[in-house]
């Protein structure tokens, strides 16, 4: 995939400009980089939702219908868990909404790279719905070299497709559930996080970043230990980051 990068309105010819901002050719252009790769790593990490889902006792119209809605595997993965254990209904709703506050600094670190001067608030809040764990890791690495007016539709080809080969994959795990073997579906589950972890990686362009990765990798045992309950990868975002970037700003400062 070669490297995005704007284009300056005075030295484009028009022909050059209505070229780089047509959607459509954005929004495939999206697609493509799904299918050539993160969109499959995302399907395989939610095909165990399916046979969760079969699990607690719903079809698996209700299975694809979850990933449509919630878009959060640890989300998808408590409320069936939590079904088939049959914990109470607001408990369930509490812990779903709790282990979605993760996606909170996703959406406002994308978001203000899609906004434009005519960006609907309707549009931004259809965006912020696909943002997820690997959306996001593509979306920081993609689209700060693109142009401004091609970030919104590659941005929902991107998403579309990921979200859409992930429905189909949660319907297949549905019926896979009574042949597929526990270790393997539990390896499945890995793979969106040791994807997301290496995108990460692959993103960093400083000391900060690898030294927040480091801080993250030392600290969540501790925050999943003492706190839980979905707080934990929060609070875990603001020490391990904060802490991060003051040690570089201390840095900085004693240069």
């Amino acid at each position: 995939m070669p490297k995005f990068k704007a284009l300056k309105a005075i030295e484009a010819p028009p022909d050059e400009i209505d070229k780089i901002t047509e959607p459509w050719r954005w929004f495939f252009t999206g697609a493509r980089t799904a299918f050539s790769g993160p969109a499959f790593y995302v399907a395989l990490s939610l095909m165990g939702v399916g046979g969760l889902a079969r699990a607690a006792g719903f079809p698996i119209g209700a299975a694809m219908l979850s990933t449509l809605l919630v878009w959060a595997g640890p989300g998808q993965l408590l409320f069936f868990g939590a079904v088939a254990a049959k914990t109470a209904p607001p408990a369930i709703a509490l812990a779903v909404s709790l282990s979605s506050v993760r996606f909170l600094p996703m959406v406002l670190s994308v978001l203000p790279m899609l906004r434009g001067r005519k960006t609907r608030l309707t549009t931004l809040l259809a965006a912020a719905h696909f943002i997820a764990v690997t959306v996001w890791a593509e979306s920081l690495r993609r689209l700060p070299d693109m142009a401004k007016p091609t970030r919104l539709p590659f941005f929902f080809g991107l998403a579309s497709a990921c979200m859409g080969l992930t429905i189909l994959s949660t319907g297949l795990g549905f019926w896979l559930t009574g042949s597929l073997p526990a270790p393997l579906a539990a390896g499945l589950m890995m793979l969106s996080p040791i994807y997301f972890l290496a995108t990460t990686a692959r993103s960093a362009r400083s000391g900060v970043d690898w030294l927040s990765m480091i801080f993250g990798a030392v600290l969540a045992p501790l925050t999943q230990s003492l706190i839980g309950g979905g707080l934990d990868l929060p609070v875990l975002a603001i020490v391990g980051g904060g802490g991060a970037w003051l040690v570089g700003f201390l840095a900085r400062r004693s240069a």
